[in-house]
């Protein structure tokens, strides 16, 4: 069995349209009546969208529904379908905990509320059904009051147990007018000993040189090669690697096709920077993590070595990967585990 490893994967994104459309009709939400066939829903939801605030839009529509009540229905199936289908044995889920909470409750109540869906989210995660080693990262969000940002960051520190890391997300076009704010919160998650990424560099208007010494992994940054390459050499001496997110950028307009992350590869191997194919919303884009692999070298887009070299770095630079056990050795512990 060939195991791999996905570093990017929004929990709100990852719910197969399926999935998500049984889930609607079963609970009576009101897209359930908006959409009664499967096939128009489906069109709806892995439809490319125009930019990435329109794409980032749907993602609204499956936290309403990631209730603390809801959120073991949701996660089951994922690790579910990433064991069966995707032969993942390392998956690290990012949310904004906030998100998920009771939105009738005040601010204070819902920063409170958030240990609660980590701890939901956690236990969930752990299937000896489905033994996958998972973690979580914590998103501050663009469009969040710094007030339940820096809560995310301590809520983090708090929960190693469950959480890895924490990450900035919201579309990184919003990121101008509150730059210090984040750049300060970055540097108190690295005081705390919290490990890093972050939504940077992934559109043109999306870049910030000023959060890259923050960050020990950066969330998509496809801007670096394609218009910063001389920032390039700072990447790999800081040993950052890149989480790009292919079917993404078709998806959110960035990009017009998959063809032109050739110069993305091509420029980050000649430099030595690292990538890690991921998936991003891999039930949004109906795209798991194979066939990302499978679309790239289709297109010739890299070559078999050069996605081994991109396999082994994504274990490589995992958060909460045990990092002196290959893979495979690994899972054959876990299903012993399982079986007992």
């Amino acid at each position: 069995m060939t195991l791999y490893a996905d570093l990017h994967r929004h929990l709100g994104g990852s719910v197969v349209p399926r999935i998500l459309w049984r889930y609607f009709h079963r609970s009576g939400h009101t897209l359930a009546q908006r959409f009664p066939e499967y096939e128009s829903f489906e069109e709806f939801y892995t439809r490319p969208r125009n930019t990435l605030d329109e794409y980032l839009e749907l993602h609204t529509v499956v936290e309403q529904v990631q209730t603390a009540e809801a959120l073991p229905y949701f996660i089951y199936r994922l690790i579910r379908g990433a064991y069966i289908f995707e032969n993942l044995a390392y998956l690290e889920l990012r949310y904004t905990p906030y998100l998920r909470t009771d939105e009738r409750l005040s601010q204070h109540e819902r920063i409170d509320q958030m240990a609660q869906i980590v701890d939901i989210v956690g236990a969930a995660s752990s299937q000896h059904e489905y033994p996958i080693v998972t973690s979580q990262i914590l998103c501050m969000h663009s469009r969040l009051p710094y007030e339940v940002n820096r809560a995310i960051v301590d809520l983090a520190a708090a929960k190693r147990e469950y959480v890895c890391a924490v990450d900035l997300a919201g579309g990184d076009a919003h990121y101008a007018e509150r730059l210090d704010e984040f750049v300060q919160l970055y540097r108190y998650a690295r005081e705390l000993g919290i490990k890093t990424t972050g939504h940077l560099y992934e559109t043109p208007d999306g870049c910030y040189p000023e959060l890259l010494p923050y960050l020990m992994r950066i969330g998509h940054g496809i801007q670096i090669p394609l218009r910063h390459p001389e920032l390039l050499p700072q990447v790999a001496r800081a040993g950052q690697c890149l989480e790009i997110c292919p079917t993404t950028y078709v998806k959110t307009g960035t990009l017009s096709n998959l063809q032109e992350l050739k110069s993305v590869f091509d420029r980050c191997f000649e430099a030595g920077v690292d990538i890690a194919i991921c998936t991003d919303n891999a039930g949004l884009h109906n795209v798991r993590l194979q066939f990302e692999y499978e679309n790239l070298l289709t297109l010739d887009v890299i070559g078999f070595e050069e996605l081994k070299t991109c396999q082994d770095a994504a274990f490589r630079h995992a958060f909460a990967w045990p990092h002196t056990q290959r893979p495979e050795r690994l899972l054959t512990g876990l299903l012993d585990v399982a079986a007992q």
